[in-house]
């Protein structure tokens, strides 16, 4: 099998909207980037209120035919679309480095653990049965359902362009929903791509459909009456916003925020084996994700030891195009981004923490322009500062030095983000206290990114989710229906004359 080919496309990206392509009357368009030349790859087609109104009608269309489908019908059709994504899932990952501008390897695996949920979602009916109460009172049976809720959205990050709308849209429809798809403006075209393989999956029309657009398209999505509810993955503002707003509006909300994940290195740890954890955990994908670790906390004199190991391995990351096999680390999404994270840096040399390794400035040969910074290692970082507090999104690693398990414990559930959070320790019951005590909502033992599997479910606590349902899994089932409880029984048995208290089982 041959070297991957680059996605070049140069044409505009459009909505979808009941199953084709489809012009818009919206002016806007906004640049899109090939990363690694910093050079504009296309341009994406903004939505106005029209565009928007459209999705909605023909998902509100589509709805109630979609819905009425056994699920079993429903999952047949997801399972072809498994089949589609399995035979295409290299095509989709050449899209992702393209205007992401991570790895190719690195978007393989994104896709590949997009997969996962679209094989979950295949066995949706056996999660959809219901309860039974055979004789819940005299003569009386009760049972339980659960029903779709009708049009719902997603709304997606950059970072994960086929993951994270993988965590939404497969559940959703396989519960019964219609979707409709508003993925980052950065880098939108694997969300068309998805759009084609599910109606060659035979989707029926209007069930799946993407908007292309920016703040204008969520508000629009957030204010419309037909529908129902919103998932999301961003930054905690946005995410907090969106929860706002939504529920301001009646409607159901799953608002996953930001994170500034810790690893805990014990003094009982691996050494090579922490090092090596740090260093693809805080530098894969350039720091671009969300369970990215980005403080280390070093406990008692492990410090010493790990800190030059650190800097010498973030010295010779090889930085570079993402579709180069020998490349470990990527460019940045886009130019302004970069220029973020770079300012980030000045600030935690402002602050006074030692700037151990300095990514600033980061030139690849052949790709001047690109949108690259190196690996970055601050030590002697404290909780005050900025570069602790803040969720930087990029290739910054910063150490913090505290004297015991305790100080540990204590210095990661006082941050107000809970997204991830990973202990390296030989020691069993550091282990099993670590993993009970600690206030996060996803826990990696000696596992530096524990993103659960398709059945477990995705979710962070405190600041870094708003809602009360995690994301796909069984959790997503239950946020994507609604409970329905039925109570029967039949003339016969109904005793004559009119009951004015309170019914009771008797």
């Amino acid at each position: 099998m041959g070297a991957p080919l680059p996605f070049a496309s140069t044409l505009d990206v459009a909505h979808y909207i009941h199953g084709k392509r489809v012009a818009s009357s919206s002016a806007r368009r906004q640049a899109v980037f090939h990363p690694a030349s910093g050079q504009v790859a296309r341009e994406v087609v903004l939505a106005d209120v029209a565009d928007v109104n459209a999705a909605v009608a023909s998902a509100r269309a589509a709805f109630p035919a979609w819905a009425d489908t056994p699920p079993i019908r429903r999952a047949r059709v997801i399972n072809n679309f498994l089949a589609l994504l399995n035979q295409h899932k290299d095509e989709l990952a050449a899209i992702i480095n393209a205007e992401h501008g991570k790895l190719f390897s690195d978007a393989q695996g994104e896709v590949m653990r997009g997969i996962d949920i679209v094989e979950f979602a295949c066995g949706v009916p056996q999660l959809l049965k219901g309860d039974y109460t055979d004789q819940v009172s005299t003569a009386i049976d009760n049972w339980t359902l659960r029903q779709p809720l009708g049009v719902v959205a997603g709304i997606t990050p950059f970072n994960f362009p086929c993951m994270v709308p993988c965590w939404m849209f497969p559940v959703a429809i396989a519960c019964g929903n219609t979707f409709i798809l508003k993925p980052s403006e950065r880098d939108p075209s694997a969300g068309l791509f998805m759009a084609e393989l599910l109606t060659r999956a035979g989707l029926p029309y209007g069930v799946f459909n993407v908007l292309q657009g920016d703040k204008l398209a969520v508000d629009t999505l957030l204010g419309h009456p037909d529908v129902k509810a919103l998932s999301f993955v961003g930054s905690t503002p946005i995410a907090q916003y969106i929860y706002e707003t939504g529920a301001h509006h009646g409607k159901r909300v799953q608002a996953l925020g930001g994170a500034k994940n810790h690893m805990v290195v014990m003094p009982d740890a691996d050494i090579e084996q922490s090092v090596d954890a740090l260093i693809g955990a805080a530098y894969g994908s350039a720091g671009e994700r969300c369970m990215a670790i980005s403080v280390a906390v070093l406990v008692g004199d492990v410090a010493d030891k790990i800190v030059p190991l650190l800097a010498e391995r973030a010295k010779a990351l090889k930085i570079g195009d993402g579709m180069r096999p020998e490349v470990e680390m990527g460019p940045i999404v886009t130019g302004q981004a970069r220029d973020r994270i770079e300012g980030y840096i000045g600030v935690g040399v402002e602050e006074g923490a030692q700037l151990v390794v300095d990514g600033r400035g980061y030139k690849v040969a052949g790709c001047e322009a690109g949108f690259f910074t190196g690996g970055t290692l601050f030590d002697h970082v404290t909780p005050q500062m900025r570069i602790y507090k803040e969720e930087i999104f990029g290739p910054v690693l910063a150490c913090v030095r505290v004297p015991d398990f305790g100080a540990a414990l204590d210095l990661v559930n006082a941050h107000e983000f809970g997204n991830g959070v990973a202990c390296f320790t030989s020691d069993g019951n550091v282990a099993r206290e670590f993993a009970r005590r600690v206030q996060v909502g996803m826990v990696g033992i000696n596992v530096p990114i524990p993103v659960p599997m398709a059945w477990h479910g995705f979710g962070g606590w405190k600041k870094s989710l708003f809602g009360d349902m995690h994301a796909y899994g069984e959790e997503g089932v239950r946020f994507y229906t609604k409970q329905k409880s039925v109570m029967q029984r039949w003339p016969a048995s109904i005793a004559k004359g009119a009951e004015f208290a309170m019914p009771t089982a008797k």
